[in-house]
């Protein structure tokens, strides 16, 4: 429901928003929705981009976690636990970690090792070893190649990259909170 234009503080400039609604009603809120809505959007165009690229080095059609999963399971040439895919991609659901290893497993890019619950890693294949080293390639080729000209932009990445690990703990740390007072 449109409301009357108002004067507010958002990102250190005073801005007229022309409506309010449920998640911007004040300064801090509107610079934290905007950002929120930034990483969503970074993050959807972040799996797309990985999507395309693996395609690009493989038939495997694959999501953006998928390929994640792929590249961490290469991560200093040793093999990874699903508690360690977990642990290093900061999720909590396993079955559908175990189905994106079932297809990586499908399409030969990843082994599975030993056995019983806490026996089992996964370890990159040969063919997996190629397609991990094409889509390096083709990462630095594109990406790369189209960020390196940025005045300022590798400092601008380090200043990110900080402040999305300091999101995360805080946006942990709230989940927690929040799943302690759930309702019934």
């Amino acid at each position: 429901m449109a409301q009357k234009p108002q004067s507010l503080q958002a990102g250190g400039k005073e801005m007229a928003m022309d409506y309010l609604w449920h998640l911007a009603q004040s300064g801090p809120e509107v610079d934290m929705t905007e950002l929120e809505f930034a990483l969503m959007r970074a993050f959807e165009g972040f799996g797309r981009w990985q999507s395309e690229c693996l395609a690009s080095v493989c038939d495997l059609a694959a999501t953006g976690p998928e390929n994640a999963l792929l590249h961490i399971i290469r991560m200093n040439d040793r093999p990874k636990s699903i508690k360690d895919l977990a642990r290093l991609t900061n999720r909590d659901d396993v079955p559908n970690i175990q189905y994106s290893l079932r297809k990586l497993l499908g399409a030969g890019l990843i082994l599975r090792k030993g056995s019983g619950r806490g026996g089992v890693t996964y370890e990159v294949t040969p063919e997996g070893l190629r397609v991990t080293e094409d889509y390096g390639a083709l990462r630095r080729r594109l990406l790369l190649t189209a960020i390196e000209n940025l005045p300022g932009f590798a400092g601008r990445l380090a200043e990110a990259t900080r402040t999305l690990n300091l999101l995360s703990g805080i946006y942990e740390e709230v989940a927690r909170t929040a799943a302690t007072h759930r309702r019934a």
